[in-house]
């Protein structure tokens, strides 16, 4: 009679598992699929935001053609072009450039360039570009017109001496400071030289920035201007 009592109890267990379903554990927890979930989340948040509620449209693309000039006005981008500038489809075809800009050169594309040119293409527009070639010959230079100073160059040239080498008499007041300050005054020793000639140099130093009286003033060299004249 026990016997009888438990395989009756097993029955009835094992016929109420087998009566129940198993869930398809395909279709995600608590959501039929995911684009429907991601739809309704969306317009759960925008209406807590109080924004426009979405619709299906844009939520989840199902197909990809590219990316349009709407798109990226949408996304504060300016193509300057029209939607066929920069719609791509998944066939393959090349998009134009942004805003079909046909000046910009070819040259580095090859497939461009031996689509519309040949060797002897090529050979005439080198003809043409070697006839249109100009050698211009050097000319003297011109004549300076106007007060442009004295010509420190010619100077450095005629002058008998070299730096250091006393040539004109200077007074006592020529002193290292006076020297010092008033050469400070010029923006490099040629300015200094030009100025120093103008006013009565070399013979006379009125700033006292030729001390040593060798007529070069505030340590002014030609030694450099000679050495250019002699190619050396």
């Amino acid at each position: 009679m026990k016997s009888i009592l438990i395989s009756g109890v097993s029955a009835v267990v094992l016929t109420a598992c087998t009566s129940q379903t198993v869930p398809d554990s395909g279709q995600g927890v608590g959501f039929n699929d995911y684009a429907t979930y991601e739809l309704e989340r969306a317009q759960r948040e925008a209406e807590l935001r109080g924004e426009p509620i979405p619709t299906g449209t844009g939520i989840i693309p199902t197909t990809t053609t590219g990316v349009t000039s709407s798109d990226l006005a949408a996304a504060g981008i300016n193509t300057g072009g029209t939607t066929e500038d920069v719609t791509a489809t998944d066939t393959g075809a090349t998009a134009a450039p942004l805003g079909g800009n046909s000046e910009i050169s070819d040259e580095q594309d090859f497939g461009a360039v031996t689509s519309r040119e040949s060797i002897e293409s090529d050979a005439e527009r080198r003809a043409r570009q070697a006839a249109a070639y100009q050698l211009i010959e050097a000319t003297s230079l011109p004549d300076r017109n106007g007060n442009v100073g004295p010509n420190i160059v010619q100077y450095a040239l005629q002058a008998p001496n070299n730096r250091g080498e006393s040539v004109f008499d200077r007074s006592g007041l020529s002193g290292e400071n006076r020297f010092t300050r008033n050469c400070a005054k010029y923006r490099t020793p040629d300015d200094a030289q030009r100025d120093f000639i103008t006013r009565g140099g070399p013979q006379r130093d009125r700033l006292g920035i030729d001390p040593d009286g060798d007529g070069f003033a505030c340590g002014w060299d030609p030694q450099p201007f000679r050495v250019l004249a002699s190619g050396n």
